[in-house]
């Protein structure tokens, strides 16, 4: 099953140091029975690329409660066993909760698929929507738009090989 863990660009450096993402449990986001019914499609490139950006607004989300951390999102797209994956299909009925999975075990760095960051010019949008997130989530119109101003940016994608060079 391919899972989606949102990320900070300083965790990404820890992890590739350590090796691996973790402790366990991680939270992450994947194509959940939940999700498929919210997005209603078939085709599993679209409901994964829906399971990446709701990983990407849990990036933004650490990136709030984190303001001295450079303003992209990250996120690492990694193939793990459906063993290793738990959901909880009763939160998954919550829109807020659409694709949440918990990952089991840690994540050895070398089983990632891909690692997807927002381009540099993205960090002015992206700052802007990690400071409105409060507002936003209390109902602030104008906040949401700034926030939703981020999902403007489409993420990057990145082999493996290239995370030294992010992290630089």
């Amino acid at each position: 099953m391919r899972v989606y863990i949102p990320t900070t660009l300083p965790a990404l450096a820890e992890a590739h140091a350590a090796g691996r993402m973790g402790p366990a449990p991680l939270d992450a986001y994947a194509v959940t029975p939940a999700l498929r019914e919210w997005y209603v499609s078939d085709d599993l490139e679209e409901l994964e690329y829906a399971a990446l950006t709701r990983a990407a607004q849990a990036s933004l989300r650490l990136l709030a409660v984190n303001p001295d951390v450079r303003r992209r999102r990250v996120v690492v797209a990694v193939d793990v066993a459906d063993e290793a994956v738990r959901h909880d299909p009763d939160r998954g009925l919550d829109p807020a909760a659409l694709g949440e999975v918990r990952l089991t075990r840690e994540v050895p760095l070398g089983e990632a698929a891909a690692v997807h960051v927002d381009a540099d010019d993205a960090e002015k949008d992206v700052s802007a929507a990690a400071d409105a997130l409060g507002a936003a989530d209390a109902g602030d119109d104008d906040a949401q738009f700034t926030v939703d101003g981020a999902e403007d940016h489409e993420l990057l994608w990145y082999a493996t090989q290239e995370i030294p060079n992010l992290i630089a």
